[in-house]
Order: C-alpha cells, then sequence, then structure tokens
C-alpha cells in the first residue's frame, strides 16, 4: 500500500511532511530557551511548542546599495594567512521604520540548544529538560543546513505572520556568513570603533563571559547556555562553549584580501576545549566536508541561525537598485567646495560607448567607465569614513569645551565671590587669579583647536557632505548605550558647523556658549 500524506488529515501531514511530530506537546519554560530574557529579545515560535530568542544587529544604512565598511580578521598573530585583516562590508536585511536606525539582520542570542535541535530534526517531540539546554552538537554541516531549512518550512507553515519581513518577502533563517558572525561577535555597534578592532569585545574577565579549557572554566565539558554574561549586543557564548558553523565557505587571507579558492567550512569562536589564550574574535579554522567516506561531525562544533531577508524582493527594488547603480562611483556625488560644475567622465565614457560601433572598443570604453566608478566608489566611501571621524571628533571637543567652559565660570563666580574686596597682596586671592588665568588659557587653546577643526572639515567636506553623515553618525551612537550622551553634543557641534558654513564668520565666543548650553543626553 503506497503512503499517500494528503490523504490524512491536513495538521498532521504537514507535521510529517516537515519532519515534525504532531504530538501534542506542553510549551517549554523559558529558562529552558531564554534563560536570560531581556525586552529587546525577538521570539520566534518552534514545533513542539518550542521557542528560539534573536538579538538584533542593527548597521545605520537605508539605501538600497548602501553598506557600512569594516574591518575584520587581527594584525600581528601568527596565524597571518588565516587571520590576517581585511576590509569587508556589512549591511541589515530588514528596514527598521519604527526606531529609524537604518536597517537590521537577526542572530540567534545563543547556541542551537539539543532540544530544539531535536524538535527541529526527531519524529517525536522530546521531553523538555534543562539538561538539553546545552549546544547541540555531532551534526554535520549538511545536517545544520537541513535544520535550517526544517525550521523555515515549520514557520512558514506555522507562523509565517511572526517573521519579520522585507518588502512584503518573508525573512529566512540559515547559517550565518564569516561578516555577519564577526561583525557581531565584535561588539556590532553597541562598542567604539578601537574595542571593535580589539582581539575580543570589552569585558572585565573571561571566564565571566566565555567557556575555554581549564579547570577555571568550562573544566572539558559543553555547558548550559545562558550562564555567563552576553557581549556588547546580548549575545552569549559568541566565543567559546562550542565553535560554530559558517554558511560561508573558508578561504585564505592574502594581505588585504581572501584567497581566490574556496575549501571546505568555516567554524568560528573556538570551544570549551580552546585555550584561553586562544580565544579572540578573529580565530576561524577550515573544517573539511567530509572525514573518509562520511560527513564531518564533532562535539565540540554546533550552530547559530541568523534571519535574513532576499536582496531581490520586487520588481519595485529592482527599480531602486538599478537606479542606486547608475549613481555608483558618480563625480557629481562629489560635493566638497571648489568642485563646481564637475564633469562626471564616468558618465561621459558610458556615453561614448553607447555611440561607437566598433565592438572591441566599446568593451575597452566600458571596462574603463567601470573601473573608473569604482575607483570613485572607493573614495567617496573613504569619505563618509573621514567625515564621521571629524564629526566624532567636534562632538567630543564640544564636551569638553562645556566642560572647561563651565569649569572657567565656576573659578571666577569664587573669584568675584570671595576676592573682590580683597587687598592685591591677599595671597588666597593671587592663587586663585593665577588659576582662573591658567584656565582661560587652557579653554582658548582648546577653543582654537575646535575652531581649527570646524573649519577645516567645513573646507574638505562641504555642507552637503557632512549634512549626510550627520544622520548615519547619529543613529551609529544611537546603538550605542554608551556613546548616547554624544547626541546632543553632535547636534550642538553640527549647529555651528553650519553656522559657519552658511555665513563663513568664525565665531569661537558662540561656539563655546552653544556647547556649555548642552543638556547632556543620557
Amino acid at each position: 500500500m503506497t503512503f499517500n500524506p494528503f490523504s490524512l488529515p491536513s495538521w498532521l501531514a504537514l507535521g510529517l511532511l516537515v519532519g515534525v511530530s504532531p504530538a501534542l506537546a506542553e510549551p517549554w519554560a523559558g529558562n529552558l530557551w531564554n534563560p536570560r530574557p531581556d525586552a529587546d529579545d525577538i521570539v520566534l515560535p518552534m514545533p513542539c511548542e518550542g521557542s528560539m530568542a534573536f538579538r538584533r544587529v542593527a548597521i545605520p544604512t537605508t539605501g538600497p546599495l548602501d553598506d557600512l565598511p569594516i574591518t575584520l580578521g587581527q594584525d600581528g598573530g601568527d596565524w597571518g594567512v588565516v587571520e590576517h585583516s581585511y576590509p569587508a562590508f556589512i549591511a541589515g536585511s530588514f528596514t527598521d521604520a519604527k526606531k529609524d536606525q537604518g536597517r537590521y539582520y537577526l542572530m540567534a542570542k545563543y547556541e542551537l540548544t539539543a532540544l530544539q535541535y531535536q524538535a527541529l530534526m526527531d519524529d517525536t517531540c522530546p521531553t523538555p529538560s534543562r539538561r538539553l539546554s546545552v549546544p547541540a552538537t555531532g551534526m554535520s554541516w549538511f545536517d545544520a543546513v537541513n535544520a535550517a531549512n526544517k525550521y523555515n518550512q515549520w514557520l512558514r507553515a506555522h507562523a509565517a505572520d511572526r517573521l519579520p519581513a522585507e518588502d512584503g518577502k518573508p525573512g529566512f533563517l540559515r547559517l550565518p556568513t564569516e561578516v555577519e558572525w564577526e561583525f557581531a561577535a565584535r561588539g556590532g555597534l553597541k562598542v567604539n570603533s578601537a574595542e571593535f578592532r580589539d582581539i575580543h569585545y570589552p569585558m572585565d574577565d573571561m571566564k565571566n563571559y566565555e567557556w575555554f579549557s581549564g579547570a577555571q572554566s568550562s573544566n572539558g565539558k559543553v555547558q548550559l547556555i545562558g550562564r555567563l554574561q552576553p557581549n556588547p549586543l546580548g549575545l552569549y557564548d559568541m566565543l567559546g562553549n562550542v565553535s560554530e558553523m559558517m554558511f560561508t565557505p573558508f578561504y585564505l587571507n592574502k594581505l588585504n584580501r581572501l584567497h581566490g579558492q574556496a575549501g571546505g567550512f568555516v567554524v568560528r569562536g573556538g570551544s570549551f576545549r580552546t585555550g584561553q589564550a586562544e580565544i579572540r574574535s578573529a580565530a576561524r579554522k577550515e573544517v573539511s566536508y567530509y572525514a573518509d567516506t562520511a560527513p564531518f561531525t564533532s562535539r565540540e562544533t554546533g550552530l547559530r541561525l541568523v534571519l535574513v531577508a532576499p536582496a531581490i524582493t520586487s520588481t519595485d527594488k529592482v527599480k531602486q537598485l538599478e537606479k542606486s547603480w547608475e549613481n555608483l562611483g558618480a563625480e557629481s556625488g562629489n560635493s566638497a567646495p571648489g568642485a563646481g560644475e564637475n564633469r562626471d567622465t564616468a558618465k561621459t565614457l558610458g556615453s561614448l560607448a553607447s555611440g561607437v560601433d566598433d565592438a572591441a572598443l566599446k568593451q575597452k570604453l566600458k571596462a574603463l567607465e567601470n573601473q573608473l566608478r569604482a575607483s570613485n566608489q572607493k573614495q567617496q566611501e573613504e569619505r563618509a569614513q573621514s567625515i564621521r571621524a571629524s564629526l566624532n571628533l567636534g562632538s567630543f571637543l564640544c564636551t569638553k569645551l562645556q566642560d572647561d567652559g563651565r569649569f572657567l565660570d565656576f573659578l571666577n563666580h569664587n573669584y568675584t565671590l570671595l576676592c573682590q574686596d580683597k587687598e592685591a597682596g591677599d595671597t588666597h586671592c593671587a592663587t586663585r587669579k593665577a588659576r582662573l588665568g591658567e584656565q582661560a588659557d587652557r579653554l582658548q587653546q582648546l577653543t582654537g583647536y575646535y575652531a581649527s577643526s570646524l573649519v577645516d572639515s567645513a573646507a574638505l567636506y562641504g555642507e552637503e557632505s557632512l549634512k549626510q553623515e550627520v544622520g548615519v553618525f547619529d543613529k551609529m551612537l544611537s546603538l550605542n548605550k554608551r556613546l548616547t550622551g554624544l547626541k546632543p553634543f553632535l547636534a550642538a557641534h553640527w549647529q555651528n558647523q553650519q553656522a559657519y558654513l552658511q555665513n563663513g564668520k568664525i565665531d569661537t565666543a558662540g561656539w563655546l556658549e552653544n556647547c556649555k548650553k548642552t543638556a547632556a543626553g543620557h
């Protein structure tokens, strides 16, 4: 007798087709899948009345072809051919319309647990227990991809409305790329640029954050999820406990870029058997997909899922992409003072190519156009980074102007109050006056440095370029709780910058007063 799932009740057939038992189950207790709940967690249901928690990884880009340049890897290590730093780019999948912070993708808060893996892969629902809240291990890369596939099918069948969507198209789960994983492992935009480039994200003592080899940490055993502290993005065990499989294949490093040969799959983060000195954000290891005749598996390797969206979601999106592509590397995008009516050489080359009948010449002109556009695009990206660095400096100097300016006012007030009617030879008043003079000189030097920085950035970049990056930098500050206090000073600095751009007047006294009256953010 041939088995026909469509002869069964629809709910039963669907459960069997996606490999999940239709048997009724009790909802899992929260400590089994999210032992450290947080208000910013995003939760998706799972088969067998289970759940999985995710965290938002935000990137302050909005345009369809906008992305954020970052540097991954590590300099100075013994494994330069594997880990040497290289330029990369990151962008989000979903538009963050409510929070106005650009775009984002979702990353699982914890490594996939044995309980979650069994709920996806077994024919019957597992009995929930805390002992199953350890990372699932012993599966192959193909098993990991299959688990993500089963979860995607189940969500689309049972909870499609819970999936975040972009342009009306629901997202999907998969293993992370190396760029997605390392950006999140380093703390994303929740850390400053120096902390991002450090060996690992900020932590007072590694044993409070990550499981590694030794009696002071894992003691040679895989550990339950959520027992230690999270990284700045609220992700647990990004380093240590179990190594995590990547979606993209392994590439060697060739100084400032990846080598051309694709190898096996990549595992990242180290495991409970990795020594403390070897735990770092840049650590990566190649693993063959096969061990002898069978797919490779390891008791030290697990996985963590990401939730992303397709890049091309509709005909409208295609039109947006085409329009953005046409503007990439356009010299007219350079709004620096003195650019004037800059003739767009790249577009001129394109026009020439379209009017040429010689096929070989047409191809050469188009190739030259693309090379020029790529060169312009790289310059524009580097320029944007420089502008954000200038805004960062201006905002920080504004905080220093406030501190030093208010302190000078305090000293001046005390001197007037205590020394106005004293004789000139009063020792205490002479000391106060000297201190007042020193502080006035210090503030004058700082004000001069601030003014020079402001004027130089106006001359180098121009109002349009500065204005565009103010919005991006403001979003970056919003994503970092430790830096949100800088936001009002960015606004004050931008007011000062705009005033100079509009009237060309170097108003150091006015700029100082604007910084002094700024209310610090929280």
